[in-house]
C-alpha cells in the first residue's frame, strides 16, 4: 500500500496539542476526520512528534497509508481553517515521520516593546528589555549533547539526554526570535528554557547561571514554563546536515 508525506501548518491555540486524545479538539483528530470524509475510509497517521496544547507548527510532518489518489486542494477543502496541508506526495515504504526523523527546529517568538501589537497572534509579548548579546550568552550553554532533566516537566520518560545543535536568537524590529534545532526535545523543554532566559533577565543574573541549572539537573532551580503562544515548530529535518 503506498505512503504519503503531509507537511502541515497549524495554529495551536485552538487544539489541545496535536495528538489524539479523548473527548479533546486535537490536530491529529481532525486531520483523521477530513482523510476519512475525503478517502470514505478510516486513514491512522503518524506525527514527527508533538506538539503541545497552543504551540504553532509551520513544518509539521504527518505520514499515512492509503491505496487511492488525493489531491491537495481537496484534503484542504475538508480541513478546518486553523490546519493547512502544504506539501502532500507519495514516499517511500521505508519513510516514517516520527522515526525518520534526525532533527526539530523550534522558533519562539517574543515582542519586546512598550506597546502590544494586536496583530501577533503567534507572538508572547514581555514589556521589560531584553538584552539579545546575554540572551545569545546564556544560549550558548545548552549547545551540544546534554541531560536537560532541569528544562523538563514530567519525570515519566526516563529519556534525558538531548543534542543541540543551534541555539541563536535574533531580532527584528521588535520581534526577538530564538532558533533552537535539535535531536529531540524533552516535555515543555523549550519553553522552559525560554521562561529560564527571560528569569535571567528579570533578575539580571549572569549568563552562565544557564550552565549552573543545565548541570544541576534539577528542574527547580530553572524558569517557569513560558506560555506557549510564541512557540512554532517550524521545520522536522530528514537529512542530518548538523553533524
Amino acid at each position: 500500500m503506498p505512503r504519503y508525506k503531509l507537511t502541515i501548518q497549524y495554529l495551536g491555540q485552538d487544539f489541545k496539542g496535536s495528538q489524539k486524545q479523548l473527548k479533546e479538539r486535537t490536530v491529529q483528530d481532525e486531520l483523521e476526520k477530513a482523510l476519512s470524509t475525503l478517502t470514505q475510509q478510516k486513514i491512522s497517521t503518524i506525527f514527527s512528534g508533538r506538539t503541545d496544547t497552543g504551540v504553532n507548527a509551520k513544518g509539521q510532518v504527518v505520514h499515512f497509508d492509503y491505496e487511492g489518489k488525493i489531491a491537495l486542494y481537496n484534503l484542504n477543502c475538508v480541513l478546518p481553517k486553523d490546519i493547512r496541508v502544504v506539501k502532500l506526495a507519495k514516499t517511500n515504504k521505508k519513510f516514517h515521520a516520527q522515526m525518520s526523523a534526525k532533527a526539530r527546529y523550534y522558533q519562539y517568538k517574543i515582542r519586546n516593546s512598550e506597546v502590544e501589537d494586536i496583530f501577533d497572534s503567534c507572538v508572547y509579548y514581555y514589556r521589560h528589555k531584553l538584552d539579545l548579546k546575554r540572551i545569545n550568552e546564556a544560549l550558548s550553554y545548552i549547545k551540544g549533547e546534554h541531560d536537560f532533566s532541569a528544562f523538563r516537566s514530567s519525570s515519566d520518560n526516563p529519556a534525558r539526554i538531548c543534542k543541540i545543535y543551534k541555539a541563536e536568537a535574533h531580532k527584528t524590529g521588535d520581534v526577538i526570535k530564538i532558533d533552537i534545532i535539535g535531536n529531540r526535545f524533552l516535555y515543555n523543554m523549550v519553553r522552559t528554557i525560554v521562561g529560564t532566559l527571560l528569569m535571567i533577565e528579570k533578575d539580571n543574573l549572569p549568563p552562565a547561571k544557564m550552565k549552573e541549572i543545565l548541570d544541576s539537573k534539577k528542574r527547580e532551580m530553572a524558569g517557569s514554563v513560558i506560555s506557549p503562544v510564541g512557540l512554532t515548530l517550524m521545520k522536522v529535518e530528514y537529512k542530518n546536515k548538523y553533524e
